[in-house]
């Protein structure tokens, strides 16, 4: 397996929904996988040793880059009344935003909700699968943007939250 291959792997779990990728050949086994109820992060496991002194290639850096950034504190750009008072949760990956954890149930949160960093804002289905979204700060639930079993795209802003 060339680090071509790998780097091809890491762009195709990039732009799916997929949350592991696993390939293996007669001489090596890649697993890569992405955290999806934070921030998605790609953790390439390769059992095959990379010589000395060989970086990873551009592509692995690319596109791991982006995965992070909708989330970061940076990202309140587009608030109304000052961009640095909220910060924005934005959606980790492609699917079906819903506001509760079972159908008909009560929303997780609302405006005015007082949440804490760790607490689970909302669950999004993807393939199937329902992935918890939880709030990586504490304070009070300002603006929810997204109404219930809507569908979301990756970046997509689902909650602002007033820190505090």
């Amino acid at each position: 397996m060339q680090l071509n291959d790998v780097a091809s792997l890491v762009k195709l779990l990039d732009k799916s929904s997929l949350t592991e990728i696993s390939f293996s050949d007669e001489t090596s086994k890649v697993v890569l996988k992405k955290e999806v109820a934070r921030a998605a992060t790609l953790q390439p496991m390769m059992s095959m040793p990379m010589p000395m002194g060989m970086a990873a290639p551009a592509a692995i850096a690319q596109a791991a880059a982006p995965v992070s950034a909708p989330g970061s504190a940076g990202s309140a750009a587009g608030t109304t009344g000052g961009a640095s008072k909220f910060k924005e949760i934005n959606s980790p990956m492609v699917g079906t935003f819903y506001a509760s954890s079972t159908p008909g149930g009560a929303a997780l949160t609302q405006v005015g909700t007082q949440v804490k960093a760790g607490q689970v804002l909302c669950i999004i289905e993807a393939m199937k699968i329902m992935n918890e979204i939880e709030a990586d700060v504490s304070g009070v639930i300002e603006e929810v943007c997204v109404q219930n079993e809507t569908p979301v795209e990756y970046g997509t802003v689902l909650f602002r939250i007033r820190p505090g």
